[in-house]
């Protein structure tokens, strides 16, 4: 059993969570602020906040597929871009989702000012899952390293030669 299942919460749970619990939140907010500005007042605020995203979806969109497809060009791994990219879709589908909170989220993964907070943070989760999965990174049970071949467990030492032809 790995640590994610016994301490952690599982993404499918964290998933389950954030639906049901998000939706609730929109629905807070928009009513406080329909009770602050109005009804008609936040509809169209809802609307102007969709168009804008949309506008800044495609835009960002948009450099972030040049500058991928000019990594490759160039023949460089594309990770920034790759991540990017990431962003701007799960932001882009944040903004087009009704609500405030939402919208937030979503203009912090698509403008290029704040991506790098969440494209940092991304990398982070990302190298933390592989690293937790992977027998052959992981750093305390075994792993590839200067001295080492593949997954072992701590303590095991491999005589060899080294034979240079």
């Amino acid at each position: 059993m790995t640590a994610t299942r016994r301490g952690g919460l599982r993404p499918t749970r964290v998933v389950a969570l954030l639906l049901l619990v998000v939706p609730i939140l929109e629905v807070m907010a928009l009513v406080a602020v329909g009770q602050v500005i109005g009804g008609w007042p936040t509809f169209f605020l809802l609307v102007a906040i969709s168009v804008l995203g949309a506008w800044l979806i495609r835009r960002e969109g948009a450099r972030a597929w040049g500058a991928l497809v000019e990594a490759l060009r160039s023949g460089r791994m594309p990770a920034r871009e790759l991540a990017d990219g990431v962003l701007v879709l799960i932001g882009g589908t944040l903004l087009l989702t009704p609500g405030f909170l939402t919208d937030v989220v979503g203009f912090a993964l698509v403008v290029p000012v704040t991506r790098p907070v969440a494209r940092r943070l991304l990398e982070t989760v990302i190298t933390k899952r592989l690293l937790a999965q992977s027998p052959y990174l992981a750093g305390g049970s075994g792993g590839i390293g200067p001295d080492r071949t593949g997954p072992t467990t701590r303590g095991d030492v491999i005589e060899g030669e080294i034979v240079d032809d």
